[in-house]
Formats: C-alpha cells, sequence, structure tokens
C-alpha cells in the first residue's frame, strides 16, 4: 500500500480493538462503534480513498480494509454480549428475589385462632405426657354412640342434633361424628395399655348461632392405667385451665354431673368476675371467685365403655374430658361471636390471628 494513503491499517485495527476492549457499558460501546463504522467513521471513510488508488493498489488494500472492519466488528459484538452478560448478572444480584416470603409481604399471614388454641393445648398437655391421637370425621354408629354407652332412646341419635349420611345397602347409617370420643374408642380397641392421649379435631352437630356452629372443634383426653383416680383428674385438669388463661391462682370447681361414658361425672368451672358488666377471669387476691363460668366436661371412664372397648375394668380404670376449642379461644381472647371464626374475613384474621412460625411451648410461652 502507497505511503501517500497515510493509514496505517495496523495502527487502526489496534486503536478500535483496544477502545472497544475499554467500553465499561453499552452506551460506551455504541458510541466506539459509530466513531469507527459509522457512516462518518473513521474505517468507514476510508472506503472513500480505495478510488483513489491504483488497481493493484486498491485490491490489496480493499481486502486487508474488510479483514479490519470485521475484525472490529466481531469485537464489537462479542464484547456487547459480554457486557449485557454481566449488565444482566448484575440486576440479578441487585434484584434477588426470595421465593421463600410472602407474595405480597405488605399482608402478613396469620394463624387462625382455632389453630393457635389447638397448639397451645397440645404443647400443655404434651408437657404432661400425653400424645396426640386422631379419627376419622365421618363414624359409624357403634363407635359414635353404642361404645360409648350411649342407648338407642337417647336424645343426641336424634336427627336434630346428628348428621346422618344416607342409609347404606344393609340399612345402618353414617354420622359426621358428633364429638371427637370414638377416637379414644379406637385408641382403646387397639389395646395398647396405659393410654394417655388428646384427641383434637373438627366435630358435627345440627345447631347455629351466636354460641353454636354446625361445625366446631373439640379437644377430648382420655387417661386409662391400673391406678388412675378422680384426684389424678382433677389435678390434670387444674394444672391445664391455669397454664392455658396464664393465672396462676385460677379457682377451679368441680360439679357432680351426669354423662353417658363416665360414672362419676363431672362439670368444670373456672372463677370469674361479671361485675360491671365485663367477664374477668380469675379471682380475688386470695384465690376466692366472685361467679362460676362452666368451661368443659370429665370424669371417671365408665366400665362399660371398657368392656366394649375389651378393657377389663376390674384392672385398668381411667378419666377423660372433653371442652369446645372455640370456646375456651373466645374466652382467652375475647372473641364475642362465634360464627366469626368461619366468615373468612381477613380484617378479623388480622386483629385476632397470630404471627405465623411463633410456635407456642411452655418454655417460650403459649403466645407472644
Amino acid at each position: 500500500m502507497s505511503n501517500d494513503t497515510g493509514q496505517d491499517l495496523n495502527g487502526l485495527q489496534k486503536k478500535w480493538l483496544e477502545a472497544v476492549a475499554s467500553t465499561g457499558s453499552v452506551e460506551a460501546l455504541e458510541q466506539v462503534r459509530v466513531d469507527a463504522l459509522g457512516k462518518k467513521g473513521e474505517i468507514s471513510a476510508l472506503m472513500k480513498v480505495l478510488g483513489t488508488l491504483a488497481p493493484e493498489q486498491r485490491k490489496d488494500f480493499g481486502a486487508r480494509l474488510n479483514v479490519l472492519r470485521d475484525e472490529v466488528a466481531g469485537a464489537i459484538d462479542a464484547r456487547k454480549s459480554g457486557l449485557a452478560n454481566a449488565a444482566l448478572n448484575a440486576r440479578l444480584a441487585r434484584e434477588t428475589l426470595d421465593l421463600t416470603l410472602p407474595a405480597r409481604p405488605e399482608y402478613e399471614g396469620r394463624i387462625h385462632p382455632i389453630t393457635q388454641t389447638i397448639d397451645e393445648i397440645v404443647a400443655i398437655f404434651g408437657e404432661m405426657g400425653f400424645s396426640v391421637a386422631e379419627g376419622p370425621d365421618i363414624e359409624d354408629d357403634f363407635h359414635n354412640f353404642t361404645a360409648l354407652n350411649i342407648p338407642a332412646d337417647h336424645p343426641a341419635r336424634q336427627m336434630q342434633d346428628t348428621f346422618y349420611l344416607p342409609q347404606r345397602d344393609d340399612g345402618s347409617q353414617m354420622v359426621l361424628r358428633t364429638h371427637t370420643s370414638p377416637v379414644q374408642i379406637r385408641t382403646m380397641l387397639k389395646g395398647d395399655l396405659p393410654i394417655r392421649v388428646i384427641c383434637p379435631g373438627r366435630t358435627y352437630r345440627v345447631d347455629s348461632d351466636m354460641t353454636h356452629s354446625p361445625m366446631f372443634h373439640q379437644v377430648e383426653g382420655l387417661v386409662i392405667d391400673t391406678h388412675t383416680n378422680m384426684g389424678h383428674l382433677k389435678g390434670c385438669l387444674q394444672d391445664f385451665v391455669r397454664a392455658f388463661f396464664g393465672i396462676d391462682n385460677l379457682p377451679v370447681r368441680f360439679r357432680p354431673s351426669y354423662f353417658p361414658f363416665t360414672e362419676p361425672s363431672a362439670e368444670v368451672d373456672i372463677g370469674c368476675d361479671r361485675s360491671g358488666g365485663e367477664l374477668k377471669l380469675g379471682g380475688d387476691k386470695d384465690g376466692n371467685a366472685r361467679n362460676w363460668l362452666e368451661i368443659l366436661g370429665s370424669g371417671m371412664v365408665h366400665p362399660n365403655v371398657l368392656k366394649n372397648c375389651g378393657i377389663d375394668p376390674s384392672k385398668y380404670q381411667g378419666f377423660a374430658f372433653g371442652m369446645g376449642i372455640e370456646r375456651i379461644a373466645m374466652l382467652k381472647y375475647g372473641i364475642p361471636d362465634l360464627r366469626t371464626f368461619y366468615e373468612s374475613d381477613l380484617r378479623w384474621l388480622r386483629h385476632y390471628g397470630f404471627v405465623p412460625l411463633d410456635i407456642p411451648t411452655m418454655v417460650g410461652g403459649l403466645t407472644r
């Protein structure tokens, strides 16, 4: 190539490849491309020189110019791809999304009071050595009534109290369990003695108002052993209600009552104060109650129930108790209407709900 052209293609190649390599952004790289390969770019301007050269020089110069242009264009494309990948990686690092977080963190989830109360109950009785037993919601007549010493003419069997399913081919009818006592029956039928279980779960009865629901939750407890007595029952329930309501000197009394599946039977009351139009749990400074509030039912397991489950009542005896979970949740957390538990109102849940993953324990506390 003639020195008259004043062009050093090797120098230009080094110049523009270094310029491309030194760019730190896509915008800067685009400016380099325009300056080198644009219509008025330095390399593009050399195309005008071709017309001033002799035919032999034009061929050699044109080939070298095309190589220069291709190498610079290739370097620009490679650098552009690298810068784009770097920018994407930086953005991904900057905008990292934790998929374990709620989709809408401004609306933090809440634990439903029923779930919280069940966890609290399990925590308390778990410290006493109870395990949790579960059973089906749909039961047969034997597990729901007969095994529990409930006679055929008992009012609880009537249509107004029990949800009956359509008759089967043999004429029998399954029911939605009216209590969680069938879980106790199933546990005793297994024959693994001694027994110490609680049975939380859904139950169903034909009833609906401010204090009743067609579907509600119960927890029942069962202890079967060779030396279990009424004193054990009283101590167990007294410790439970005091731990659950967080009142160390909460007055507790047992009133004689009747249940088909326990004998003797007792209603359990806790002390409260209804003066001033408010309900306040607990007693006075001396532990005496101004008023009483029924909280649960209990008693010693009836010998007939033990026999129905294949347990010898001359060797074993035990106690049982049961309470409504919604009822004790309403008392503890000041919830006035049972129906609101099932209305799926997010405003209600945000008000009465509990912080997720804050698991109640006897050591760490039942509520935070």
